[in-house]
């Protein structure tokens, strides 16, 4: 296929970010010229795409472990050793190769190795592709909660090769669809939204819904790059809740999809008994959902103490002004709900949807 390509200024700088679609992965040289640079490199895996890394050059690498048991604060620590042993500079360039995990690891090194070196990121799932590699949030796990610690950081170039999703396991590539489905729901002319309640998962539009997606992400992170607004904020539909069910849960045990589509449903039903959501549109949205088979029920099987899910999303880092903040559908897009001054009905009101007492 011809490649799709974009340039959002959501850099730090007067450098754009590049997004490359592409079918095959790139040659180490094509990044060089991408990025008009030659300099020393550090490539940056894990256990699963050590066999891309090694297609695009033979370059001083990083291995880690595969999983979000990975993301924690001794690969970013890795990563730097590498780097360093490397010999980089400050005109070094990282270059990230891997689904999410990997994606946030290497953004993260790369942004305080001296001070902030350049970066590439090659996501090579679904999830990375739609949502981890673009927009510059970096991080890792910390005191087991979700993403506690990061930076913001836009990679200079994303380069998104499709063939990495032809052999990405099932499970992989239903937690990327979470994502999508999250992106097609902030579309607000829904021809992202329609296309999936149509065709579901399919392969065939994959191509589609991803470059939908960078089209949306992209024009959203312009706007408020560094979350300072409400715009960007949009973009943590479905994720209040699924961090902290995956908190709950122990990271890991859920992959990050499965629980941002527990999070959107129970997003639906908060809106609606707000009144923000219609009614038929929180149905359509969690029929989507249904229909790509994830866990929706609440309480989840996986949950665990409910209070321990409370303490999490009472955690959250996505607070503001000491308050949760929430996103749920609009008649239309979707709408930040701040629930500072409503009290302690709120609460309980988010303790019955956790839980499945919630009765309209």
């Amino acid at each position: 296929m011809s490649h799709s390509y974009y340039e959002y200024r959501f850099c730090f700088g007067s450098n754009p970010c590049r997004v490359v679609i592409e079918e095959e992965f790139p040659a180490i040289n094509t990044i060089f010229a991408a990025l008009s640079s030659s300099t020393r490199t550090l490539l940056v895996c894990d256990t699963n795409t050590l066999r891309f890394a090694q297609r695009v050059g033979e370059l001083p690498a990083v291995i880690l472990e595969s999983g979000e048991t990975a993301k924690r604060w001794a690969s970013v620590e890795k990563i730097l050793r590498g780097a360093y042993e490397a010999g980089l500079g400050r005109d070094g360039l990282f270059i990230g190769i891997g689904g999410g995990v990997v994606c946030d690891l290497t953004a993260f090194a790369a942004s305080v190795y001296m001070r902030g070196a350049s970066l590439c990121l090659i996501p090579t799932t679904l999830l990375a592709m739609a949502d981890a590699s673009l927009g510059g949030k970096t991080g890792f796990d910390l005191f087991d909660i979700k993403n506690l610690a990061g930076t913001f950081y836009p990679a200079a170039l994303v380069y998104m090769p499709l063939e990495s999703l032809h052999s990405l396991p099932e499970r992989e590539w239903r937690s990327g669809m979470a994502e999508l489905i999250k992106t097609s729901v902030l579309d607000e002319d829904e021809l992202m939204f329609s296309r999936i309640a149509l065709s579901g998962a399919a392969d065939t539009d994959s191509a589609f819904l991803i470059s939908r997606a960078v089209e949306i992400k992209g024009r959203i992170v312009e706007e408020d790059p560094q979350e300072t607004g409400e715009r960007r904020a949009l973009l943590n539909l479905g994720h209040t809740f699924g961090h902290a069910l995956e908190t709950s849960a122990g990271l890991g045990r859920l992959s990050h999809g499965e629980a941002v589509a527990w999070g959107m449903v129970r997003s639906c039903e908060l809106g609606r008994a707000l009144g923000i959501t219609p009614p038929e549109r929180a149905q359509a949205i969690i029929d989507v959902i249904n229909s790509q088979g994830y866990e929706t029920r609440a309480p989840h099987p996986l949950m665990g103490d409910s209070a321990l899910f409370m303490r999490a999303l009472e955690g959250d880092k996505k607070k503001r002004g000491g308050g949760m903040v929430f996103v749920t559908p609009a008649e239309r897009g979707a709408r930040l709900v701040d629930p500072s001054g409503r009290g302690d009905s709120f609460i309980t009101l988010i303790e019955s949807l956790v839980n499945g007492a919630y009765s309209r």
